[in-house]
Protein backbone atom coordinates (compact mmCIF):
# COMPACT_ATOMS: atom_id res chain seq x y z
CA UNK A 1 0.00 0.00 0.00
CA UNK A 2 2.11 2.77 -1.47
CA UNK A 3 0.29 6.12 0.12
CA UNK A 4 1.24 9.42 -1.54
CA UNK A 5 -0.55 12.65 0.34
CA UNK A 6 -2.42 14.70 -2.02
CA UNK A 7 -1.52 18.38 -1.49
CA UNK A 8 -3.71 20.23 0.89
CA UNK A 9 -5.41 17.55 2.65
CA UNK A 10 -4.69 16.71 6.25
CA UNK A 11 -6.30 13.35 7.79
CA UNK A 12 -6.12 11.55 11.10
CA UNK A 13 -7.34 8.33 13.19
CA UNK A 14 -7.62 7.93 16.51
CA UNK A 15 -9.34 5.33 19.38
CA UNK A 16 -12.51 7.26 20.72
CA UNK A 17 -14.16 4.31 22.49
CA UNK A 18 -17.26 4.04 20.46
CA UNK A 19 -15.69 0.46 19.39
CA UNK A 20 -15.88 -2.22 22.25
CA UNK A 21 -12.75 -3.41 20.81
CA UNK A 22 -11.12 -0.36 21.68
CA UNK A 23 -9.30 0.22 18.23
CA UNK A 24 -9.02 3.45 16.34
CA UNK A 25 -13.07 4.50 15.77
CA UNK A 26 -12.93 7.79 14.41
CA UNK A 27 -10.99 9.82 11.49
CA UNK A 28 -11.20 13.12 9.83
CA UNK A 29 -10.01 14.83 6.81
CA UNK A 30 -9.53 18.40 6.57
CA UNK A 31 -9.22 21.00 3.23
CA UNK A 32 -6.45 23.69 4.15
CA UNK A 33 -8.16 25.16 1.49
CA UNK A 34 -11.80 25.29 0.04
CA UNK A 35 -12.54 22.03 -1.92
CA UNK A 36 -15.21 21.14 -4.49
CA UNK A 37 -17.32 18.33 -4.02
CA UNK A 38 -19.18 15.36 -5.16
CA UNK A 39 -20.94 12.87 -3.61
CA UNK A 40 -23.17 9.57 -4.07
CA UNK A 41 -25.08 7.82 -1.75
CA UNK A 42 -26.95 4.19 -0.91
CA UNK A 43 -30.01 3.45 -3.20
CA UNK A 44 -31.36 1.70 -0.10
CA UNK A 45 -34.90 3.21 1.52
CA UNK A 46 -33.52 3.11 5.08
CA UNK A 47 -31.06 5.82 5.16
CA UNK A 48 -28.44 6.79 7.84
CA UNK A 49 -28.98 10.22 9.39
CA UNK A 50 -25.04 11.10 8.48
CA UNK A 51 -26.21 9.98 4.33
CA UNK A 52 -29.77 12.76 4.93
CA UNK A 53 -27.23 15.47 6.51
CA UNK A 54 -24.86 14.85 3.44
CA UNK A 55 -27.08 14.64 0.62
CA UNK A 56 -28.23 18.14 1.46
CA UNK A 57 -24.98 19.53 1.98
CA UNK A 58 -23.51 18.86 -0.67
CA UNK A 59 -25.44 20.40 -3.07
CA UNK A 60 -23.55 23.45 -2.10
CA UNK A 61 -20.29 21.93 -3.91
CA UNK A 62 -18.23 23.35 -1.21
CA UNK A 63 -16.43 20.95 1.60
CA UNK A 64 -13.52 21.79 3.84
CA UNK A 65 -13.80 18.37 6.09
CA UNK A 66 -15.44 14.96 6.60
CA UNK A 67 -15.81 13.63 9.47
CA UNK A 68 -15.96 9.42 10.07
CA UNK A 69 -16.80 7.06 12.88
CA UNK A 70 -16.80 3.09 12.71
CA UNK A 71 -18.30 1.24 15.14
CA UNK A 72 -21.80 2.56 15.19
CA UNK A 73 -24.19 3.25 11.93
CA UNK A 74 -26.22 5.93 13.70
CA UNK A 75 -29.05 4.51 11.17
CA UNK A 76 -32.81 4.16 12.40
CA UNK A 77 -32.22 6.17 15.57
CA UNK A 78 -34.92 8.90 14.88
CA UNK A 79 -34.85 12.64 15.13
CA UNK A 80 -31.94 11.94 17.58
CA UNK A 81 -29.93 10.62 14.94
CA UNK A 82 -30.30 13.41 12.70
CA UNK A 83 -29.57 15.85 15.87
CA UNK A 84 -26.43 13.73 16.68
CA UNK A 85 -25.10 13.87 13.19
CA UNK A 86 -25.57 17.70 12.77
CA UNK A 87 -23.50 17.88 15.89
CA UNK A 88 -21.33 15.34 15.39
CA UNK A 89 -20.47 18.01 12.20
CA UNK A 90 -20.59 21.35 14.44
CA UNK A 91 -18.42 19.89 17.07
CA UNK A 92 -15.73 19.19 13.99
CA UNK A 93 -16.25 22.14 12.65
CA UNK A 94 -14.85 23.93 15.42
CA UNK A 95 -12.19 22.24 16.77
CA UNK A 96 -10.91 21.78 12.93
CA UNK A 97 -11.87 26.04 12.59
CA UNK A 98 -13.90 25.49 9.45
CA UNK A 99 -17.73 26.55 8.72
CA UNK A 100 -19.96 24.13 10.08
CA UNK A 101 -22.08 23.71 6.97
CA UNK A 102 -19.00 22.66 5.03
CA UNK A 103 -18.38 19.62 6.56
CA UNK A 104 -19.48 16.00 5.63
CA UNK A 105 -20.18 13.24 8.04
CA UNK A 106 -20.39 9.57 7.39
CA UNK A 107 -20.66 6.81 9.71
CA UNK A 108 -20.30 2.67 9.78
CA UNK A 109 -21.60 0.12 11.87
CA UNK A 110 -24.24 -1.24 14.16
CA UNK A 111 -27.79 -0.12 12.86
CA UNK A 112 -30.23 0.51 15.45
CA UNK A 113 -28.00 2.05 18.33
CA UNK A 114 -27.77 6.13 19.43
CA UNK A 115 -24.31 7.80 18.47
CA UNK A 116 -22.49 8.59 21.33
CA UNK A 117 -21.68 11.99 20.61
CA UNK A 118 -19.92 13.04 23.82
CA UNK A 119 -17.19 10.82 22.89
CA UNK A 120 -16.42 12.26 19.54
CA UNK A 121 -16.41 15.93 21.01
CA UNK A 122 -14.43 14.31 23.49
CA UNK A 123 -11.86 12.80 21.43
CA UNK A 124 -11.19 15.93 18.49
CA UNK A 125 -9.23 17.20 20.13
CA UNK A 126 -6.88 15.02 20.12
CA UNK A 127 -7.67 13.64 16.60
CA UNK A 128 -7.66 17.79 15.29
CA UNK A 129 -4.02 17.77 16.95
CA UNK A 130 -3.03 14.54 14.92
CA UNK A 131 -3.94 15.98 11.55
CA UNK A 132 -1.13 15.61 9.05
CA UNK A 133 -0.64 15.00 5.48
CA UNK A 134 0.36 11.08 6.10
CA UNK A 135 -2.65 10.53 8.45
CA UNK A 136 -4.16 8.78 5.64
CA UNK A 137 -3.14 5.83 7.10
CA UNK A 138 -4.89 6.17 10.38
CA UNK A 139 -7.41 7.52 8.96
CA UNK A 140 -8.02 3.93 7.02
CA UNK A 141 -7.84 2.03 9.71
CA UNK A 142 -10.30 4.01 11.71
CA UNK A 143 -13.03 3.50 9.66
CA UNK A 144 -12.83 0.06 9.37
CA UNK A 145 -15.25 -2.60 10.51
CA UNK A 146 -14.84 -6.24 9.64
CA UNK A 147 -12.46 -5.02 6.90
CA UNK A 148 -8.80 -7.08 7.40
CA UNK A 149 -6.79 -4.21 6.13
CA UNK A 150 -6.83 -0.80 5.67
CA UNK A 151 -7.43 0.36 2.06
CA UNK A 152 -5.43 3.67 0.14
CA UNK A 153 -4.90 3.98 -3.06
CA UNK A 154 -2.21 6.61 -4.74
CA UNK A 155 -2.03 7.74 -8.30
CA UNK A 156 0.02 10.57 -9.34
CA UNK A 157 0.18 11.46 -13.25
CA UNK A 158 0.75 15.03 -15.57
CA UNK A 159 -2.13 16.52 -16.48
CA UNK A 160 -2.68 19.47 -18.41
CA UNK A 161 1.57 20.21 -17.74
CA UNK A 162 0.81 19.98 -13.95
CA UNK A 163 1.27 16.72 -11.79
CA UNK A 164 -2.36 16.40 -10.21
CA UNK A 165 -2.15 13.66 -7.16
CA UNK A 166 -5.22 11.44 -6.58
CA UNK A 167 -5.54 9.61 -3.20
CA UNK A 168 -8.29 7.25 -2.33
CA UNK A 169 -9.49 5.54 1.22
CA UNK A 170 -12.08 2.96 0.89
CA UNK A 171 -13.91 0.77 3.56
CA UNK A 172 -15.83 -2.52 3.01
CA UNK A 173 -16.00 -5.80 3.25
CA UNK A 174 -19.77 -6.81 3.62
CA UNK A 175 -22.92 -5.17 2.66
CA UNK A 176 -21.44 -4.92 -0.89
CA UNK A 177 -23.45 -4.71 -3.98
CA UNK A 178 -23.11 -3.08 -7.26
CA UNK A 179 -25.85 -0.63 -6.30
CA UNK A 180 -24.20 3.53 -6.75
CA UNK A 181 -21.97 3.41 -3.30
CA UNK A 182 -21.50 0.01 -1.88
CA UNK A 183 -19.18 0.93 1.03
CA UNK A 184 -17.50 4.44 2.53
CA UNK A 185 -14.96 6.04 0.31
CA UNK A 186 -13.32 9.24 0.14
CA UNK A 187 -11.24 10.16 -1.92
CA UNK A 188 -9.38 13.24 -2.99
CA UNK A 189 -7.28 15.18 -5.14
CA UNK A 190 -5.33 18.32 -5.86
CA UNK A 191 -6.83 19.21 -9.72
CA UNK A 192 -9.26 22.08 -10.24
CA UNK A 193 -12.75 20.61 -11.11
CA UNK A 194 -15.69 22.56 -10.93
CA UNK A 195 -18.86 20.47 -8.65
CA UNK A 196 -20.92 19.66 -11.48
CA UNK A 197 -17.88 18.32 -13.69
CA UNK A 198 -16.99 16.32 -10.50
CA UNK A 199 -20.32 14.83 -9.98
CA UNK A 200 -20.39 13.84 -13.76
CA UNK A 201 -16.51 12.15 -13.52
CA UNK A 202 -17.82 10.48 -10.24
CA UNK A 203 -20.66 9.28 -11.60
CA UNK A 204 -19.21 7.44 -14.59
CA UNK A 205 -16.38 6.53 -12.63
CA UNK A 206 -18.77 4.62 -9.89
CA UNK A 207 -20.18 2.98 -12.58
CA UNK A 208 -17.10 1.49 -13.96
CA UNK A 209 -16.21 0.30 -10.88
CA UNK A 210 -17.79 0.37 -7.65
CA UNK A 211 -21.10 -0.76 -9.33
CA UNK A 212 -19.05 -3.37 -10.82
CA UNK A 213 -18.55 -5.42 -7.53
CA UNK A 214 -20.59 -7.60 -5.35
CA UNK A 215 -19.98 -9.87 -2.12
CA UNK A 216 -23.35 -10.88 -0.99
CA UNK A 217 -25.91 -9.09 -2.65
CA UNK A 218 -26.50 -6.45 0.31
CA UNK A 219 -26.89 -2.56 -0.37
CA UNK A 220 -25.61 -0.64 2.94
CA UNK A 221 -27.71 1.96 4.44
CA UNK A 222 -24.74 4.23 5.07
CA UNK A 223 -23.05 3.76 1.56
CA UNK A 224 -21.58 7.03 0.86
CA UNK A 225 -19.05 8.40 -2.01
CA UNK A 226 -16.90 11.55 -1.77
CA UNK A 227 -14.92 13.08 -4.54
CA UNK A 228 -13.08 16.65 -2.92
CA UNK A 229 -10.64 18.51 -5.12
CA UNK A 230 -8.45 21.17 -3.89
CA UNK A 231 -7.32 22.70 -6.92
CA UNK A 232 -3.88 23.40 -5.39
CA UNK A 233 -2.07 21.35 -7.83
CA UNK A 234 -3.16 24.27 -10.59
CA UNK A 235 -4.26 21.69 -13.03
CA UNK A 236 -7.19 22.93 -14.71
CA UNK A 237 -9.64 20.36 -15.85
CA UNK A 238 -10.75 22.07 -19.19
CA UNK A 239 -9.84 20.79 -22.27
CA UNK A 240 -10.88 17.51 -23.45
CA UNK A 241 -7.49 16.46 -23.24
CA UNK A 242 -7.35 17.37 -19.41
CA UNK A 243 -10.23 15.70 -18.45
CA UNK A 244 -9.40 12.96 -20.39
CA UNK A 245 -6.06 12.67 -18.18
CA UNK A 246 -8.21 13.17 -15.12
CA UNK A 247 -10.50 10.95 -15.89
CA UNK A 248 -7.96 7.71 -16.69
CA UNK A 249 -6.17 8.62 -12.99
CA UNK A 250 -9.60 9.04 -11.31
CA UNK A 251 -10.98 5.81 -12.74
CA UNK A 252 -7.84 3.71 -12.30
CA UNK A 253 -7.78 5.05 -8.48
CA UNK A 254 -11.46 3.45 -8.26
CA UNK A 255 -11.62 0.18 -9.68
CA UNK A 256 -8.17 0.13 -7.65
CA UNK A 257 -10.27 0.76 -4.66
CA UNK A 258 -13.04 -1.31 -5.89
CA UNK A 259 -11.19 -4.71 -6.39
CA UNK A 260 -9.38 -3.99 -3.23
CA UNK A 261 -12.86 -4.40 -1.23
CA UNK A 262 -14.27 -7.82 -3.04
CA UNK A 263 -11.02 -9.03 -2.21
CA UNK A 264 -10.74 -8.42 1.26
CA UNK A 265 -14.51 -9.39 1.41
CA UNK A 266 -15.80 -11.07 4.38
CA UNK A 267 -14.22 -14.28 5.01
CA UNK A 268 -13.23 -14.46 1.28
CA UNK A 269 -10.25 -16.12 -0.65
CA UNK A 270 -10.98 -15.64 -4.25
CA UNK A 271 -11.65 -12.73 -6.33
CA UNK A 272 -13.53 -12.96 -9.58
CA UNK A 273 -14.25 -11.29 -12.47
CA UNK A 274 -17.72 -12.65 -14.30
CA UNK A 275 -17.46 -11.93 -17.60
CA UNK A 276 -20.18 -12.16 -20.30
CA UNK A 277 -19.83 -11.88 -23.61
CA UNK A 278 -22.14 -12.21 -27.13
CA UNK A 279 -25.82 -10.82 -25.29
CA UNK A 280 -27.95 -9.29 -27.31
CA UNK A 281 -26.54 -5.98 -25.72
CA UNK A 282 -24.44 -4.53 -22.88
CA UNK A 283 -27.67 -4.54 -20.07
CA UNK A 284 -28.14 -8.03 -21.01
CA UNK A 285 -25.02 -8.61 -20.29
CA UNK A 286 -24.79 -6.86 -17.01
CA UNK A 287 -27.87 -8.64 -16.30
CA UNK A 288 -26.31 -12.29 -16.83
CA UNK A 289 -23.37 -11.46 -15.07
CA UNK A 290 -24.95 -9.75 -12.10
CA UNK A 291 -27.07 -13.04 -11.69
CA UNK A 292 -23.90 -15.26 -11.39
CA UNK A 293 -22.00 -13.15 -9.43
CA UNK A 294 -24.42 -12.97 -6.73
CA UNK A 295 -25.37 -16.71 -7.14
CA UNK A 296 -24.82 -18.23 -3.70
CA UNK A 297 -24.46 -21.51 -5.38
CA UNK A 298 -21.84 -20.25 -7.52
CA UNK A 299 -19.95 -18.68 -4.70
CA UNK A 300 -20.28 -21.78 -2.09
CA UNK A 301 -18.67 -23.59 -5.73
CA UNK A 302 -15.76 -20.99 -5.71
CA UNK A 303 -14.91 -21.46 -2.57
CA UNK A 304 -14.79 -25.08 -2.69
CA UNK A 305 -12.95 -25.47 -5.83
CA UNK A 306 -15.36 -26.94 -7.68
CA UNK A 307 -15.47 -26.79 -11.19
CA UNK A 308 -19.06 -26.95 -11.25
CA UNK A 309 -20.43 -25.15 -14.26
CA UNK A 310 -23.77 -25.85 -14.85
CA UNK A 311 -24.38 -24.03 -11.62
CA UNK A 312 -22.79 -20.89 -13.73
CA UNK A 313 -25.05 -21.56 -16.62
CA UNK A 314 -28.02 -22.20 -14.13
CA UNK A 315 -27.85 -19.10 -12.66
CA UNK A 316 -27.83 -17.01 -16.07
CA UNK A 317 -30.60 -18.84 -17.10
CA UNK A 318 -32.90 -17.17 -14.38
CA UNK A 319 -31.42 -13.97 -15.22
CA UNK A 320 -34.25 -12.98 -17.31
CA UNK A 321 -32.49 -12.44 -20.34
CA UNK A 322 -33.66 -14.39 -23.70
CA UNK A 323 -30.51 -16.55 -25.21
CA UNK A 324 -30.36 -20.15 -26.13
CA UNK A 325 -28.59 -22.29 -23.83
CA UNK A 326 -27.66 -24.76 -26.39
CA UNK A 327 -25.17 -21.97 -27.74
CA UNK A 328 -23.56 -21.07 -24.52
CA UNK A 329 -19.72 -21.29 -23.85
CA UNK A 330 -18.46 -20.95 -20.43
CA UNK A 331 -14.75 -20.69 -19.40
CA UNK A 332 -12.88 -21.04 -16.28
CA UNK A 333 -9.80 -18.79 -16.74
CA UNK A 334 -8.53 -20.29 -20.07
CA UNK A 335 -9.99 -23.43 -19.80
CA UNK A 336 -13.52 -24.19 -21.93
CA UNK A 337 -15.66 -25.93 -19.82
CA UNK A 338 -18.73 -26.01 -21.93
CA UNK A 339 -18.78 -25.73 -25.24
CA UNK A 340 -22.92 -25.55 -27.14
CA UNK A 341 -24.55 -26.02 -23.36
CA UNK A 342 -22.73 -29.40 -22.90
CA UNK A 343 -19.91 -29.89 -20.53
CA UNK A 344 -16.28 -30.86 -22.38
CA UNK A 345 -15.21 -33.49 -19.94
CA UNK A 346 -13.39 -34.57 -17.05
CA UNK A 347 -10.09 -33.77 -18.35
CA UNK A 348 -11.13 -30.02 -18.93
CA UNK A 349 -12.61 -30.23 -15.45
CA UNK A 350 -9.26 -31.32 -14.01
CA UNK A 351 -7.90 -28.12 -16.00
CA UNK A 352 -10.54 -25.71 -14.47
CA UNK A 353 -9.85 -27.06 -10.78
CA UNK A 354 -6.37 -25.80 -11.09
CA UNK A 355 -7.35 -22.75 -12.23
CA UNK A 356 -10.28 -22.43 -9.14
CA UNK A 357 -7.03 -22.99 -6.44
CA UNK A 358 -5.31 -19.71 -7.15
CA UNK A 359 -6.38 -16.37 -5.84
CA UNK A 360 -7.80 -14.70 -9.08
CA UNK A 361 -9.55 -15.59 -11.76
CA UNK A 362 -11.72 -14.84 -14.62
CA UNK A 363 -15.52 -16.78 -15.60
CA UNK A 364 -16.43 -16.10 -19.14
CA UNK A 365 -19.87 -17.17 -20.68
CA UNK A 366 -20.44 -16.33 -24.66
CA UNK A 367 -24.08 -16.32 -25.10
CA UNK A 368 -23.88 -16.06 -29.59
CA UNK A 369 -26.50 -13.55 -29.18
CA UNK A 370 -24.59 -10.19 -30.29
CA UNK A 371 -22.33 -8.16 -29.08
CA UNK A 372 -22.80 -6.38 -25.54
CA UNK A 373 -20.74 -7.59 -23.20
CA UNK A 374 -20.37 -6.35 -19.29
CA UNK A 375 -18.54 -7.28 -16.23
CA UNK A 376 -18.89 -7.96 -12.64
CA UNK A 377 -16.05 -8.60 -9.36
CA UNK A 378 -17.37 -11.29 -6.89
CA UNK A 379 -15.45 -13.25 -4.73
CA UNK A 380 -16.19 -16.85 -3.06
CA UNK A 381 -19.21 -17.34 -0.21
CA UNK A 382 -17.09 -18.75 2.58
CA UNK A 383 -18.16 -20.42 6.23
CA UNK A 384 -16.33 -17.71 7.38
CA UNK A 385 -18.63 -15.22 6.31
CA UNK A 386 -20.84 -16.87 7.81
CA UNK A 387 -19.26 -16.79 10.93
CA UNK A 388 -18.58 -12.77 11.34
CA UNK A 389 -22.02 -11.96 10.34
CA UNK A 390 -23.11 -14.12 12.88
CA UNK A 391 -21.24 -12.81 15.70
CA UNK A 392 -21.10 -9.35 14.38
CA UNK A 393 -23.06 -7.41 17.12
CA UNK A 394 -21.54 -9.92 19.76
Amino acid sequence: MQIIPCPGFRAAGVAAGIKKNGRKDLGLIVADVPAAVAGLFTRNQVQAAPVRLDRERVRAGVCRAVIVNSGNANCCTGADGDRDARRMAAAAAQAAAVPADQVLVASTGVIGERLPVERIEQALPGLVSALAPEGVADFAEAIMTTDRVPKVVSRRAPVGGRTVTVTGVAKGAGMIRPDVATMLCFIMTDARVEAPLLHAMLTAGAERSFNRITVDGDTSTNDTILLLANGLSGAAIATEAERAAFRSLLDDTMLALARWVVKDAEGANKLVRVAVNGAASDADARKVADTVANSPLVKTALFGEDANWGRILAAAGRAGVPFDPGRVDIFIGPVRMAAGGMGCGKAAEAEATRVLKTDEFEITLDLHQGTGHDAVFTCDFSIDYVKINADYRS
